[in-house]
């Protein structure tokens, strides 16, 4: 009778083992969130074929990790989307970008960008190595110190650029109108980018060129605006020229001292049948009553374009020069794991009447370009034709 009784407590704990075990698994399963799940109709055996056909036969394998193997498989990925701006920073490009955002960076001073793809010249930042070596928006660049630019992404390119202060690059340039390329052989600084200035020109008018939206124009913009508002400017000339752009708050922020408020600053739109977000003025208006222009050229930008778009298309403030770059793509910014970087581009920006800005651009309503003479001899016949408009509303 004992031994029965032992028989049937130990079959009730191995019963009992099972059902627990069992509930675990099935408990933990539905606990399971999967981190990475593969595509059900993509077969990954043909990257693992070509990783081991790479790593048995090519010519150096000391050249192979599997870290660089796998950072070069996300950025392929990502550039098979065609999208110059959805973009992988491995670690060590990742902390040069965050450098860059923080406006401080060894290098040249050029924002650059793929145009008709075709590695481009944005805009050469104030007061930089660029500007005074006499590089200009919309400057096609063609080498990269002999390195053939064609098919490069635009980080590969800030990549070569950039580089310690004191050392020297050189950059093969091709400009519309040209025959020939011709070689700038320009030296690398340590960049900080100024964020405005403002001259009072003649009796009234007040001309407030903004270099960039970067966080420090928030303060530099309040700074220089009361001091507009205490002198005897009545109008202004908002000159956006060779502005690469920076972030969409801080455009909006500005916005809000030139429209009335919840006026619409620029729409985000986000495709594939989902709600857009509107972004509104929301600022002191203190400037909306003032006769103004606006300046642009090629390299004018991004949040440049935003704030230009909204006061053309709430206003109706002319828009006086060339053709803008055309960069009206939102991006948002993933830190991966250890430290990498994947910028992606969510969705496009949209004027308060709905014009996309993204490749088009802004068309100037009084176009007047620029041109080599005018340059040599100093002239600005933008910045001369605004004057003019001005001086002529009374």
């Amino acid at each position: 009778m004992k031994t029965l009784k032992r028989i049937l407590s130990f079959a009730f704990l191995v019963v009992a083992f099972l059902a627990v075990f069992y509930s675990g698994i099935f408990y933990g399963k539905n606990l399971v969130v999967c981190e990475v799940c593969a595509p059900t109709d993509v077969n990954f055996s043909l990257f693992w074929t070509a990783y081991n056909q790479l790593k048995e036969k090519f010519v150096d394998p000391s050249k192979i990790t599997n870290q660089s193997i796998l950072y070069g498989a996300i950025s392929g990925m990502a550039q098979s989307l065609g999208d110059p701006y959805t973009t992988f920073f491995n670690p060590t490009d990742a902390k040069k970008f965050e450098q860059e955002l923080s406006g401080y960076f060894d290098g040249i001073g050029i924002e650059i960008g793929i145009k008709k793809e075709q590695l481009t010249v944005i805009a050469p930042l104030e007061g930089t190595p660029a500007q005074k070596a006499g590089l200009r928006a919309g400057d096609k660049i063609v080498k990269i110190n002999d390195q053939d630019a064609v098919g490069i992404t635009t980080d590969e390119a800030v990549t070569l650029i950039r580089g310690q202060k004191g050392t020297k690059i050189i950059l093969t340039i091709y400009r519309s109108g040209w025959t020939e390329t011709k070689d700038f052989t320009i030296t690398r600084d340590t960049i900080k980018i100024p964020s405005l200035e403002w001259t009072l020109i003649g009796d009234d008018i007040a001309h407030l060129e903004i270099y960039q939206f970067s966080q420090s124009l928030v303060f530099d913009f309040n700074t220089a605006a009361f001091e507009i508002l205490n002198s005897k400017a009545q109008k202004i000339i908002l000159d956006l020229r060779n502005n690469p752009g920076g972030y969409l708050e801080v455009a909006q922020d500005i916005a809000g001292w030139f429209l009335e408020k919840d006026k619409v600053v620029v729409i985000e739109d986000f495709g594939n049948g989902k709600e857009p977000q509107i972004y509104k003025a929301s600022g002191n208006e203190k400037f909306s009553q003032y006769p103004m222009v606006i300046l642009i050229n090629q390299g004018s930008a991004s949040a440049s374009e935003i704030l230009a778009g909204a006061l053309k298309d709430n206003r109706g403030i002319q828009l006086i020069g060339e053709k803008s770059f055309g960069k009206g793509s939102v991006q948002e910014g993933i830190n991966l794991k250890d430290d990498s970087y994947l910028k992606i581009t969510i969705a496009k920006w949209l004027t308060p009447n709905g014009l996309s800005i993204s490749d088009k651009g802004l068309d100037p309503d009084i176009k007047v370009e620029l041109t080599d003479e005018d340059y040599e001899q100093d002239k600005d016949p933008q910045l001369e034709k605004a004057i003019e408009i001005l001086e002529n509303i009374r």
